[in-house]
């Protein structure tokens, strides 16, 4: 049978991560209870505030059991707000704000600035196959440090699309993979581009195929 790939839909791209997992092939549905979390292969946590997100999943008594399905290896991917609540530690976060603890790195909320700092920008991702992979950085995150079992997917250039230099942004890991924990600081659902996701699916089919 194939698997079924979940969106958390609490806040965020919820209709455009649906979108864009059923174009890859897969059965794609919106999960906002654990009954539903329990009913998916896996799951994709979209942008949206991280903060307000977190207290959600407490809300929805979602918190403990994403946490133990993403412990026992479940596949997920998140973006922007999905990695800031994969990461196992977060700067710049409230002293309340509960994590997910998918992946060995720590993230800085906010990292890029506010709203009106939003920018893309063109990024090579490791095992997305073609041109480079159009990024759109809305209040994102980055990754200030990584464990060693995670693997860096994707860092910001030293120039910009509008040929601004990046700063103390460039050079920045800003898509990351551990085992079957994918995360983007961007927003591949907004810009058409299926890629990121249709590598995230590729995970979700080798994972399920082999258990």
């Amino acid at each position: 049978m194939s698997p079924v790939i979940g969106v958390l839909a609490l806040q965020g791209d919820v209709r455009e991560h649906l979108a864009a997992v059923s174009a890859c092939g897969l059965r794609a549905v919106p999960v906002r209870r654990p009954a539903e979390l329990d009913a998916v292969d896996a799951l994709v946590i979209p942008g949206g505030e991280s903060t307000t997100m977190s207290r959600l999943l407490e809300t929805f008594e979602l918190l403990d059991p994403l946490r133990g399905r993403i412990g026992a290896g479940m596949p997920a991917y998140g973006s922007c707000a999905g990695m800031i609540l994969l990461a196992s530690e977060v700067l710049n976060g409230r002293p309340d704000q509960k994590q997910l603890g998918g992946l060995d790195v720590v993230v800085r909320r906010n990292a890029f600035g506010r709203q009106v700092d939003s920018f893309e920008t063109d990024l090579r991702v490791d095992g997305v196959p073609g041109a480079p992979v159009r990024a759109v950085f809305i209040r994102a995150p980055w990754v200030e440090s990584a464990g060693p079992g995670v693997q860096v997917l994707a860092t910001v250039p030293p120039v910009t699309l509008t040929g601004a230099p990046a700063g103390r942004a460039a050079g920045r890991a800003v898509a990351v993979r551990q085992g079957a924990v994918l995360a983007t600081s961007f927003h591949p659902e907004l810009t058409g581009d299926g890629r990121v996701h249709a590598l995230f699916c590729s995970i979700v089919r080798e994972l399920t195929a082999a258990a």
